[in-house]
């Protein structure tokens, strides 16, 4: 994995690859030999962002700048840029509004190395979510005492794939035609523009049952600069970034795990808590799978009119903890969904809310809810 290449995904915001150019510039490396690549998708008027690749100054192995000649939109721009990992036998694909830490590329290694032959994962993430953008709230994977967890949600926010990896889902994506409505999907997902190649990942993962691997300290992080698919910029998806030196990680592989999540992130290790058998559990904790058919149990926060098998609060964090720990409450519902029986609670909305929130102080509150009143009127008028 020596000659791993760096490749870097730009288009037209100048300001967002001077950034992301001096943090690669800064960052650890253990080889005078690694490709950097900066591929810019065609647009009028772009000479500027050329001018900035070819004058930055790569003292660790060899650069190339690839102006494409014509405008090949995000998602084709970055299939195009992920078949360098069968030039190069590895790559790490960084696009333009993304920020390195300094240990990002020693930890990729380590993660390539760790991953080349096991066939479960279909790639590496540099990044590490903090927020479930299917229900818009905090998210956070168990630490069960690795550097690693597993997600099977594909990452856009710095990836890196092997040879493998990438021809195993380009053989797939080749195949496919349109993504169609699916439960195994979220909603939101298959909504996604046709601009976005994460989308064919992320079905890919599910339809595979293959996980990418994640760092449990990330290592890039997101500035959502407004782009192809930000309308303005947000703090939404910054995280901390792993800042320390670390050249040994110790990463689990998928049965040792406790720290597993599937595309809805909910926790694929929570049946072992619940003393019901596996292939009988739908887990729905954030409340988006809308499918829960040919399935006997649930574990949910809805309020739904089964018989309740068992209860749990909501107070540890992550949400998922409250069920390992079998902390009491009404929050969380596990049904037996052969049963019909009235539920006598009613969901706390209150406690739901402030359970996402740290702090809100009054005037800070008012400023909130008056900026999202603003952006509803905005919205129901350019509807009109």
């Amino acid at each position: 994995m020596s000659n791993t290449a760096i490749v870097v995904v730009a288009y037209n915001r100048k300001h967002s690859l001077i950034r992301l150019l001096k943090s690669i510039s800064k960052a650890n490396y253990n080889s005078k030999n690694i490709p950097l690549i900066i591929s810019i998708d065609y647009a009028e008027d772009n000479q500027e962002v050329v001018d900035i690749a070819n004058s930055f100054e790569w003292y660790n192995g060899t650069k190339k700048v690839i102006y494409q000649k014509i405008n090949l939109g995000l998602r084709k721009h970055i299939l195009k840029c992920g078949s360098y990992a069968v030039t190069y036998g590895s790559a790490i694909i960084l696009e333009d509004d993304l920020f390195v830490s300094p240990n990002f590329f020693e930890y990729t290694l380590a993660a390539l190395k760790f991953t080349n032959d096991k066939q479960y994962i279909a790639g590496i993430s540099l990044y590490n979510h903090q927020f479930n953008v299917h229900s818009r709230s905090n998210f956070s994977p168990i630490i069960d005492g690795y550097d690693n967890w597993y997600f099977q949600f594909a990452s856009s926010w710095g990836q890196a794939w092997t040879k493998n990896q990438w021809l195993l889902f380009i053989t797939w994506y080749n195949n496919q035609g349109s993504l169609s409505p699916n439960t195994n999907l979220p909603a939101n997902v298959i909504r996604w523009s046709d601009k976005s190649w994460l989308k064919y990942y992320i079905a890919y993962l599910v339809e595979t049952d293959t996980y990418f691997l994640y760092p449990r300290a990330s290592y890039t992080t997101n500035f959502s600069d407004i782009g192809t698919h930000i309308g303005k910029d947000t703090t939404t998806f910054q995280v901390p970034l792993a800042f320390g030196n670390n050249n040994e990680f110790r990463f689990s592989n998928l049965q040792e795990s406790s720290s597993v999540y599937d595309v809805f992130f909910e926790n694929k290790k929570l049946h072992s808590y619940l003393n019901v058998p596996i292939e009988q559990l739908i887990i729905d904790l954030y409340g988006q799978k809308k499918s829960t058919e040919n399935y006997r149990y649930l574990l949910t926060d809805k309020i739904l009119n089964y018989k309740i098998v068992k209860t749990f609060g909501r107070s540890l964090k992550p949400h998922d903890a409250n069920i390992i720990n079998s902390i009491k409450g009404k929050d969380f519902f596990l049904y037996d969904c052969k049963t019909t029986q009235t539920n006598p609670y009613k969901i706390d909305s209150y406690r739901k809310i402030i359970y996402n929130i740290k702090s809100l102080k009054g005037k800070e509150a008012k400023i909130v809810l008056f900026k999202k009143l603003r952006e509803m009127q905005e919205k129901f008028f350019k509807k009109q």
